[in-house]
């Protein structure tokens, strides 16, 4: 009977040792995502005064084994830390991804459209302007021949340059799908129907 009632209590002592282990791996990969963060994303991240400066001191530290050993010792701290406070860190640097992924996805939308514009010239403004009316024809048209020319005569891509700024804010003002060139297959696949109808 006896027994039993010690088996009982060692029952009740909480998470196991494997369950233990990957909490504190889980801990230590979010401590090393904290600190490849920049040190104004760091500001940003709710967390306690004193966690963020240890935060940022295990940052500058560049010799790799003490940097590991840092790391390590910023994890053992964060693992005193509140569930909520470490659900809150990795929401904040979670949602970053995110953004992250979104604003990548644009840039490739962007550079995909001024390849295009390059290299099909008016068939692939026209497309273009169906998707977003509101671009200035003449002045895409112009930078478009300008950026061809540059690339024909080996020379610096100022106006491509020019034409990507100006492709960006036409497809960030014209909210712009959120679709990497990879996923741009309807426009590819649609490509004969539209030239029909215009």
């Amino acid at each position: 009977m006896h027994s039993d009632d010690q088996l009982e209590e060692e029952e009740d002592f909480g998470p196991s040792r494997s369950e233990q282990r990957r909490e504190a791996l889980g801990v230590l990969t979010l401590a090393l995502q904290l600190v490849q963060q920049s040190d104004a994303r760091i500001g940003q991240i709710p967390m306690d005064e004193d966690l963020r400066k240890l935060v940022l001191s295990t940052k500058r530290i560049t010799a790799q084994i003490a940097r590991k050993r840092a790391v390590q010792y910023l994890a053992k701290i964060m693992r005193r830390e509140e569930d909520d406070a470490l659900q809150a860190i990795r929401a904040a640097i979670d949602h970053d991804k995110v953004e992250g992924r979104r604003e990548a996805a644009q840039l490739h939308r962007v550079e995909y459209w001024r390849d295009r514009l390059v290299a099909l010239g008016d068939e692939a403004l026209s497309e273009l302007l169906v998707e977003y009316p509101a671009g200035d024809r003449q002045q895409l048209r112009q930078l478009a021949r300008n950026a061809q020319q540059e690339k024909l005569k080996d020379k610096p891509p100022h106006s491509s340059r020019e034409l990507f700024r100006e492709l960006r804010e036409l497809i960030l003002a014209g909210g712009a799908q959120e679709d990497a060139p990879g996923n741009d297959r309807e426009d590819d696949a649609d490509l004969p129907d539209d030239t029909d109808r215009t």
